[in-house]
């Protein structure tokens, strides 16, 4: 019985062993390595960028929405108005717009909409914000607006930071792989002639 190539032998190291640094792996590639180097920047990039993006952004915000609160509350005031008419009552109780007027601190009467309940009469007293030129505006943003602005724009940058990572690492994954497998497909195309060529005997 013969054994199909060549022998196993044992023997010293060869020079190219000798010289190899401790612990290193022959069949490691090039993309390997930098593959591994990749993953550590990647994971500093998510780690250290993605709590700095959604602080920073979600403060931004923040600041931003309560510059506005403070426009917004110098700029609006509540008056009491009163119904010119009454509103009619149905089955749906969703607020509906109503002219309503009031006057103004200077004595002149003003006349706007406001949404009222269904069903409140003609002459009741209804609480509108109305801004420096007398026109009935939204009520101006609270403090609580501008926190749920910057916490919802700092979660949007820590996902947009998580997902900018993953697609960084996933895309070089798939260009790696892609010349992996080339070169793969190379080395195949030369050896497997004399590969199986040694079952052809």
């Amino acid at each position: 019985m013969s054994a199909q190539g060549p022998p196993y032998t044992s023997g010293p190291p060869s020079p190219r062993d000798a010289h190899a640094p401790k612990g290193a792996n022959p069949l490691k590639r090039v993309s390997d390595t930098f593959e591994c180097w990749l993953r550590r920047v990647l994971t500093v990039v998510l780690v250290l960028g993605l709590p700095a993006a959604a602080i920073s952004a979600g403060l931004t915000a923040y600041e931003a929405s309560m510059g506005t609160v403070r426009v917004q509350r110098a700029e609006r005031h509540q008056v009491t108005a009163r119904l010119t008419a009454s509103v009619r009552s149905d089955d749906d109780w969703a607020k509906r717009a109503a002219r309503v007027h009031w006057t103004d601190g200077k004595g002149v009467t003003r006349t706007g909409a406001a949404l009222v309940k269904p069903g409140t009469p003609e002459g009741a007293p209804v609480r509108v914000w109305v801004n420096r030129d007398g026109t009935v505006v939204a009520p101006p943003m609270s403090t609580l607006n501008a926190r749920t602005s910057g916490w919802f724009v700092g979660v949007m940058a820590a996902f947009g930071v998580a997902v900018g990572t993953y697609g960084a690492w996933a895309g070089t994954r798939l260009v790696l792989d892609r010349r992996r497998y080339a070169r793969w497909d190379a080395e195949w195309d030369l050896v497997e002639p004399q590969w199986s060529g040694r079952f052809r005997r």
